[in-house]
């Protein structure tokens, strides 16, 4: 264990002895019994690797355990995307409605983020991720047995709720768990991970039980490992020490104005988003929403600096936070960011099956190079992140993915050999997500204190959930106005991408050189707002990305 932890002094008659004891062991002190005593040195001798909170082995099984929110949200996503289709004619829902059963789990996972980080916070991070896995699992259970579009949309929404409470505590777990060494850095590059993983085996699952099995059956299998997930946690995860609250100071509790106003403000921005390609953006209530809700939001920001300044009521956002420019930056390059990773597996997803006509083990098949590239994307970049400048990574992550959507927007004859040019595509890509990810979530960490690390985690996620919102709302207008110009028919009359249709692939690619634009535009907000950045991941770095404080110098409070 490391040397640099308190010095324990005790007395033996005339004589004194002083322990060093590292930063996560227990000192053993003169007054313990001799049972007691051994039971702390057996505790100490599993914390001897520096960095460890506790024994190698735990440590692992951690992590694992907490990936898993990030494997369940890709997962959940992605599995279903592959089987809409296939739900649809079951169910007999129009196409024109499909999508909602996408929308309505991230509409509620984007907007539930802040508000159960808050209470991960508040109330116990492992209780909130253990009952949100089971939540998740449950109504994920239920799903296939229901006969009807409006209640099977409604329990997708649910699992949304799920998923909302378990990945900020997840990411808060891992923050105020493991210290600033390279113990973290591989914690979040393995959570990292986590997402792509859990989309190619979200193919994957869907591929192989379409192909052999009732669609209904991914809905089991998916619901199966949430409860796995929530059963490791139960094992694995520790239970939270007591805090010690000094006699006099409020007990914590939930700014619940600003929990309505920010829910209310995000499920009114996303709602209208999405809806605005399906009912025409010149409708007038989606321009009505979309003002409400970023009424609402302004609101919330101007209530939560109000709270932060009188101190009446912990705020559930810290607006000073943002006064840090690379703060700032890293929220907007998170959202821009996901906007161009999402929108080009969304298109790119398209293209494989419904352009070129893949069933869904084919279009598994070529996502499958993805999840062994983040396998080895997360080993490596575990590794960079204590030894390259996190500007360095965010470059090459964001350049990566800008190069991967530019490849299915330039005009590549489509009948090419799929290894010349989609393969590295697919390579890219990940690698540009395992890359960017985890140095964002890394630098969220180490910018905010320990108690507000579940809330790091849901601001980080909330704004790739908006992102991915606005992207894929702004993509799919584009896609279907270029489908439209090029069938000679209005928006509203635009249809459907066709299997070797030269419209739908026109639209496809444009769809694309938006989602190449917006890596680029990443890629920009990284030069400019992370050059000459050090390295985040080193042990000791806790400090660097921290807003700096009243009564801090302008030296510490650098990021």
């Amino acid at each position: 264990m490391s040397s640099d932890g308190p010095e324990i002094t005790t007395r033996h008659g005339d004589e004194k002895k002083t322990t060093t004891v590292g930063v996560h062991q227990r000192p053993i002190s003169a007054d313990l019994e001799v049972s007691d005593a051994a039971e702390v040195a057996r505790e100490n001798a599993q914390s001897l690797t520096p960095g460890l909170p506790f024994s190698k082995a735990r440590c692992i099984a951690l992590v694992a355990t907490l990936t898993g929110a990030s494997f369940l949200g890709s997962l959940s996503a992605q599995a279903v995307v592959i089987i809409l289709p296939t739900i649809g004619e079951h169910l007999s829902i129009p196409e024109a409605r499909l999508q909602w059963i996408i929308s309505a789990y991230s509409l509620t996972f984007g907007c539930f983020l802040l508000f159960w980080g808050r209470v991960a916070d508040i109330y116990g991070k492992r209780k909130i991720f253990i009952w949100g896995s089971a939540w998740f699992a449950v109504t994920m259970l239920v799903n296939p047995f229901i006969p009807n579009e409006i209640a099977f949309d409604l329990f997708r929404a649910l699992q949304g709720l799920g998923a909302a409470a378990n990945v900020p505590t997840a990411i808060g777990i891992l923050g105020t768990t493991f210290p600033p060494s390279k113990a973290k850095n591989y914690a979040f590059s393995c959570y990292a991970a986590g997402a792509p993983l859990g989309a190619v085996v979200g193919n994957l699952v869907s591929g192989v039980v379409v192909q052999y099995a009732s669609w209904k059956w991914v809905f089991v299998v998916i619901a199966l490992t949430a409860f796995a997930i929530s059963a490791a946690a139960i094992l694995v995860i520790p239970p939270p020490k007591t805090p010690v609250r000094e006699e006099g100071t409020p007990r914590p509790s939930i700014d619940w104005l600003g929990a309505v106003l920010v829910t209310v403000g995000l499920l009114a921005l996303l709602f209208a988003l999405t809806e605005g390609n399906v009912v025409g953006w010149s409708t007038p209530w989606i321009g009505v929403l979309i003002a409400v809700s970023v009424i609402l939001i302004a609101l919330f920001v101007v209530w939560q600096s109000h709270l932060e300044k009188t101190g009446t009521l912990a705020p559930i956002m810290k607006v000073s936070n943002f006064r840090n420019p690379q703060f700032s930056a890293a929220m907007a390059i998170m959202a821009v960011f996901f906007s161009a990773f999402n929108g080009f597996l969304v298109f790119a997803t398209y293209f494989y099956q419904d352009y070129q006509g893949h069933d869904p083990l084919q279009t598994m098949l070529r996502f499958m190079p993805m999840g062994i590239t983040g396998f080895i994307t997360a080993a490596i970049v575990s590794q960079l992140l204590a030894r390259v400048p996190t500007y360095m990574l965010l470059v090459v992550g964001n350049a990566c993915v800008s190069i991967a959507a530019l490849l299915f927007a330039v005009p590549i004859p489509p009948a090419t050999i799929y290894w010349a040019w989609s393969f590295p595509a697919m390579v890219l890509s990940v690698f540009g997500a395992d890359t960017t990810w985890p140095s964002l979530i890394l630098f969220t960490s180490h910018s905010l204190p320990q108690a507000d690390q579940a809330l790091g985690g849901a601001l980080i996620n909330a704004m790739g959930q908006i992102g991915r919102a606005i992207g894929l709302a702004v993509a799919t207008a584009v896609q279907t106005a270029v489908m439209a110009k090029e069938r000679g028919v209005s928006v509203q009359e635009a249809g459907s991408v066709e299997v070797g249709d030269t419209a739908s692939l026109l639209g496809l690619r444009a769809a694309e050189w938006l989602n190449f634009s917006f890596g680029i535009v990443a890629l920009l907000l990284v030069i400019v707002a992370f050059r000459g950045t050090g390295i985040i991941g080193q042990a000791g770095s806790e400090e660097r990305g921290r807003p700096a404080e009243p009564g801090r110098n302008e030296e510490n409070g650098k990021a």
